[in-house]
């Protein structure tokens, strides 16, 4: 009996590290080529300077630009932790995603604190309910809910300049005069819609330079 329960006890740990090895090197080439669809939607205007794991979720990169651009520049890949089955089961019923952000320094430091999430809102009816009635859709522009009490102006450029993005998927872009002043997180699941074009890069510059317009 101890013999039988000593052999399932380590095929067990046999499994648990097959299946540990398996998904870390999984967790690895997706956090690399996350890596790389950053590279090349900023070829020719960064480059990277290091990159390291931290365990075996999260992959930091150091970026350098060109001056008056983005100063101290990162991005943080988080992955879902799969190579520990009770973490990963965790974070599937907690319904964690996996992300991509970017955070930097600016020239001048913000004056104010900002950030702002993306939440998207859909409705669905029946067909019968569809058949049976005349519905008349409306789709309205983009609403704005905010716990701020006043209103700044300093804010006006930096909301419409997160309105006018190209990119529309971003979950978090905040602001800060502390570092880093600028922050932008997307998930990682919507990097295959988009091609690693300079779209991206584009998008951050467009983010920044908001904040720099509050400042005039």
């Amino acid at each position: 009996m101890v013999r039988f329960l000593i052999i399932d006890a380590v095929a067990g740990l046999v499994v648990l590290a097959l299946w540990y090895a398996a998904f870390l090197r999984y967790n690895r080439r997706k956090g690399l080529a996350v890596l790389q669809w950053v590279q090349t939607a900023c070829s020719g205007r960064a480059r990277v300077l290091s990159a390291r794991w931290t365990g075996s979720t999260s992959l930091l990169a150091d970026l350098r630009f060109p001056p008056h651009i983005f100063e101290h520049a990162r991005v943080i890949v988080h992955l879902l932790p799969r190579p520990v089955p009770v973490n990963w089961a965790l974070s599937r019923w907690r319904k964690e995603r996996e992300t991509l952000s970017f955070e930097a320094d600016l020239d001048t430091a913000p004056r104010f604190h900002l950030e702002v999430h993306n939440y998207r809102w859909s409705g669905h009816h029946g067909k019968n309910a569809a058949a049976a009635k005349n519905w008349m859709v409306s789709r309205p522009g983009p609403i704005v809910l905010t716990s701020r009490s006043q209103w700044e102006k300093d804010l006006n450029p930096v909301i419409n300049a997160l309105l006018a993005s190209r990119e529309k998927n971003f979950a978090t872009v905040s602001f800060s005069p502390q570092s880093p002043h600028f922050r932008a997180t997307l998930d990682i699941d919507s990097l295959s819609d988009h091609p690693a074009d300079a779209g991206f890069f584009k998008t951050l510059r467009e983010l920044a330079a908001g904040s720099s317009t509050s400042r005039q």
